[in-house]
């Protein structure tokens, strides 16, 4: 789910196309479900310069440059982006493209990813503080609660869940414990780490502390005075600093998703009839459901300490996220607190497609990257299209000691939102009948049941 930057490594360079990649693949690839009423039959242009990894197995994986769009194309309602869309998002696309150029994004990514590091190595007792077992520990701090590939406690990254848009999404108590991975409130680090969630919180502090000793004691107005000159040179200051924490960025990347969800609109409604009220755009909108997740990947003392290192799977599982449209940042590698580039060329997000292919995608380091989730396929009726995707942590000596962080906005619809399974639905045939009804959060809390072996 997560990207990285590539940078040096040993690899071999093939310049190809992506039709000429996967013409094979798809030319074996039977007649999608809904791809015979698509707009179009496109095939994805040669956009595509690949580097051809060689794993230790020595299987070859193509590497693909995502599907790019300019944000000022993007914001412009008018223009017609379906093609784009398609290429990305439709049957024979990877379910992932990017947006370059976003205003003030690649300071926002910058500023937030350095408070990772910072996070995961508060004292063990303050991250206890904020743990929220009742959400699945889907709000605060995570570490060791989720399970690798071989069943073992994912001890490799930690987390941090929280609502960008809204610090409680509802006050129904009902709401909250029949849905808690949801409807739960944000827990912030208030006193050990404020900035997290916005700057204003430490002016406001000051502030507090001003007006107190102006209060009571008139001989220390001095002191009084010069707090009041921080704090005003604060409240100018954090109007920067508050678009460098959690809430700014993931407000950003909500804001440039729901420009992604009109166009995909646009694209879906040339193929089938899309009632306004029901767009992927206004389910996002009105959504109270957004999650950010921050991310932080340990480092090893040696490469060979990241299990089943040599798997695409190795630092993230294979899976398919069952949300609308997931937003990503590219990653920030570090050793020593120091800023590297990713010392592994094979490292980064996978994907597989339809054809059970395995492509590494990679996009800039500048650009905001969106993937489709189930949802909005089941929704779109199998005109946008998601797909299993997994990350590989860096091997080799040049990974020892090195970190990473990232960040991802999970975009979903509200917990009560329906979704109606289609009779030939392929996804999670084990819970859910064909042609059966049920809300997004009852759909959610069975693959977290699932997921984290909760129940049965």
């Amino acid at each position: 789910m997560i990207d990285f930057t590539p940078s040096r490594g040993h690899t071999t360079l093939t310049t190809i196309t992506a039709s000429s990649l996967l013409t094979s693949a798809f030319n074996k690839l039977s007649v999608f479900r809904h791809h015979a009423a698509s707009p179009s039959n496109r095939t994805l242009s040669s956009r595509i310069t690949c580097e051809t990894m060689s794993s230790s197995t020595g299987t070859a994986f193509p590497t693909l440059r995502s599907v790019t769009i300019p944000y000022a194309d993007l914001k412009n309602k008018d223009a017609d982006l379906s093609a784009k869309i398609e290429e990305g998002f439709g049957p024979n696309g990877l379910g992932i493209l990017s947006i370059s150029d976003v205003p003030g994004f690649s300071s926002l990514r910058q500023n937030l990813l350095h408070l990772s590091p910072r996070l995961a190595n508060l004292p063990q007792k303050v991250k206890d503080e904020l743990e929220d077992p009742h959400s699945r520990y889907n709000f605060g701090w995570s570490h060791g609660k989720e399970k690798l590939e071989s069943g073992k406690p994912d001890l490799l990254k930690g987390s941090f869940y929280a609502n960008p848009i809204l610090d409680v999404p509802t006050s129904d108590m009902c709401l909250k414990q029949r849905y808690p991975s949801y409807c739960s409130s944000n827990i912030w680090p208030d006193s050990a780490l404020p900035e997290l969630e916005i700057g204003f919180f430490m002016a406001s502090r000051i502030e507090y502390i001003a007006k107190y000793l102006l209060k009571y004691d008139a001989k220390i107005i001095g002191i009084t005075l010069a707090l009041h000159s921080v704090h005003l040179i604060a409240l100018s200051s954090m109007h920067l600093l508050a678009g460098q924490t959690f809430k700014a960025l993931g407000k950003l990347m909500h804001d440039v998703g729901l420009m992604v969800a009109y166009h995909c609109d646009q694209y879906v409604s040339k193929g089938m009839e899309v009632d306004q009220n029901e767009s992927l755009k206004q389910i996002l909108l009105q959504s109270r459901c957004h999650k950010g997740r921050l991310l932080y990947y340990f480092p090893a003392l040696r490469s060979d300490c990241v299990p089943d290192s040599d798997s695409v799977s190795s630092w993230c599982g294979w899976h398919t996220d069952h949300g609308s449209l997931t937003g990503l940042t590219c990653a920030m590698f570090k050793r020593d607190g120091v800023e590297i580039p990713c010392p592994d060329s094979a490292a980064g997000l996978y994907i597989k497609t339809r054809t059970d292919q395995i492509v590494k995608v990679v996009f800039g380091e500048s650009e905001i990257a969106y993937q489709i989730g189930e949802t909005t396929e089941i929704l779109s009726s199998g005109y946008l299209c998601a797909t299993p995707h997994s990350v590989q942590a860096p091997k080799g000596e040049e990974a020892s000691g090195v970190d990473r962080s990232t960040f991802a906005l999970f975009m979903q619809p509200d917990w009560d939102e329906r979704l109606n399974f289609p009779k030939d639905m392929h996804i999670h045939k084990d819970l859910v009948l064909a042609n059966s009804c049920l809300t997004f959060g009852e759909y959610s809390e069975m693959l977290l049941d699932k997921y984290y072996h909760l129940k049965a």
